[in-house]
């Protein structure tokens, strides 16, 4: 199983750098940020310095969308840092939940992200693709071997299927069991309903991770209140679901959608953030379903469990009070346990 790290692109940025050179010296091999251009700053700018100050680290956004910037120039971004070293990057795409809403806009269609993937994947490879009405576009500069694939996050059943026909893999972002086999059958379905290969997608979890001491009732208290954000930030994304699909649909599983009856609003300031007010209404059942805490022997008992549902790649979400201490516990204790 492949390990990466999420971590917002908070100032300063060399903090962001240390951190990513800091995994990989620990065994992880993806480093993701958020991408929202208010709420943080530029990830494109601070992934160049990634690379620079590591060696075989891929890295890419958790992720981006089809409508902060324009297709050609964010598959530009990605081919110009993979001609600088070596085809490093991956593009992780998604309807843009706090980037889009934070600027006033509302997220993206999934027809929208689907053409957005079909060219952002055919310039950073060095393709040609059409930009729309006809304009036929190839980037010149780039070489032969040129690679970008294109990850797509999901959680609804029409984006599941989406995955499985389109994406090159598929970000979940939680890392509740049930629900992890449900999506992965889904987009494994899909891709097979398509006449790909289904071991073709990858399949990426990613939720915060918190390694504790013990499993003593306050030991486990701290770390579901430095994870309770994440059912929060998922809320966000269920609710647009519950808003879709009504609070109980066949297409949606129960199990996904009960535990946002509290959610009474969102202030994206707090967005991804241990301190956020707004996901008090987040039950300690989710808060252990969703995120991996206590001791290192349950981080590994339960990732052992989620690559044997097809998982590839688990990423850390880091944003809490103990992020040196997850990476070193990862790397010294959790990384060689999975992987020997």
């Amino acid at each position: 199983m492949d390990f990466g790290l999420v971590l917002q692109t908070d100032p300063p940025a060399s903090r962001v750098v240390s951190l990513m050179k800091r995994a990989e010296r620990s065994g992880f091999t993806h480093g993701w940020t958020f991408d929202s251009a208010v709420l943080w700053q530029e990830p494109f700018v601070i992934y160049s310095q990634i690379l620079a100050n590591t060696e075989k680290l891929t890295v890419g956004p958790m992720v981006t969308n089809p409508g902060t910037r324009t297709w050609e120039v964010t598959a530009s971004t990605f081919a110009t840092l993979n001609d600088m070293f070596g085809n490093r990057t991956v593009c992780g795409i998604g309807r843009g939940d706090s980037a889009m809403r934070v600027a006033g806009r509302k997220p993206n269609t999934l027809a929208r992200i689907s053409e957005a993937m079909k060219v952002i994947r055919a310039l950073g490879s060095g393709r040609e693709a059409d930009l729309g009405g006809g304009t036929v576009v190839r980037f010149p500069w780039i070489k032969p071997g040129a690679e970008l694939p294109v990850w797509m996050a999901a959680y609804g059943p029409k984006a599941l299927k989406m995955t499985g026909e389109e994406a090159d893999g598929f970000i979940l972002q939680l890392a509740d069991l049930y629900l992890t086999e449900y999506m992965v059958k889904a987009v494994k379905d899909a891709a097979v309903a398509a006449g790909r290969d289904p071991s073709e997608v990858k399949i990426c979890v990613a939720a915060p991770a918190y390694v504790t001491e013990d499993d003593s009732p306050e030991k486990l208290a701290h770390a579901r209140e430095q994870c309770r954000w994440f059912g929060g930030m998922v809320g966000n994304h269920v609710a647009d679901l519950v808003s879709k699909y009504g609070e109980h649909s066949a297409a949606v599983p129960d199990e996904l959608t009960d535990y946002i009856k509290a959610r009474e609003g969102y202030d994206y300031s707090h967005h991804g953030r241990a301190d956020n007010p707004d996901t008090a209404f987040v039950p300690d059942e989710i808060v252990d379903r969703f995120c991996l805490i206590g001791p290192v022997e349950k981080h590994i008992e339960k990732l052992n469990a989620l690559r044997e549902l097809g998982v590839d790649q688990f990423a850390v979400y880091d944003m809490h009070d103990a992020q040196e201490a997850v990476i070193d516990a990862y790397g010294s204790s959790v990384i060689p346990a999975i992987n020997s």
